[in-house]
């Protein structure tokens, strides 16, 4: 008998960018002004923006090293936070300051637990590591 690997059931549906957008800018603590955001919701926040001559190629760098999800490897483990802000859940792991956005439309149970989202935050940041579209940066090197 074959070993059958279980899978999370997801909507077809994906969030629409701009609400992307908006459900992870009310999910990052405002004191943290440079973020730069993922298509599939995978974001990256660095800590001192003066140490980078640009943000755009470090995030696609740090994307590629540390978003891809291989078998056994650290890239598997993950922890899940519920948001207070907005709906949805945060996936954090493997890769200082790369968090990945769940919104609860994404996944098929109204009620689902940790596995559940930690596998489907891993399975998007999975896709971003192997694609890294940047759809938003925010830095407050703009801001000067």
């Amino acid at each position: 008998m074959k070993n059958k690997e279980s899978k999370i059931e997801i909507k077809k549906k994906e969030m629409a960018p701009k609400s992307l957008l908006e459900n992870v800018k009310l999910s990052i603590s405002p004191k943290f002004k440079d973020w730069v955001l993922f298509k599939n919701g995978t974001y990256i926040i660095f800590d001192d923006i003066n140490q980078i001559d640009n943000i755009e190629e470090e995030a696609i760098k740090l994307m590629k090293e540390f978003g891809p999800v291989y078998a056994g490897g650290s890239a598997g483990d993950f922890n899940v936070i519920s948001l207070k802000k907005t709906e949805g859940w945060i996936v954090s792991g493997h890769g200082y300051g790369m968090y990945t956005y769940v919104n609860p439309s994404e996944l098929e149970t109204n009620s689902p637990n940790d596995i559940t989202i930690g596998i489907y935050g891993r399975s998007k940041r999975n896709s971003d590591g192997e694609n890294p579209i940047i759809i938003y940066i925010n830095s407050s090197k703009n801001d000067e």
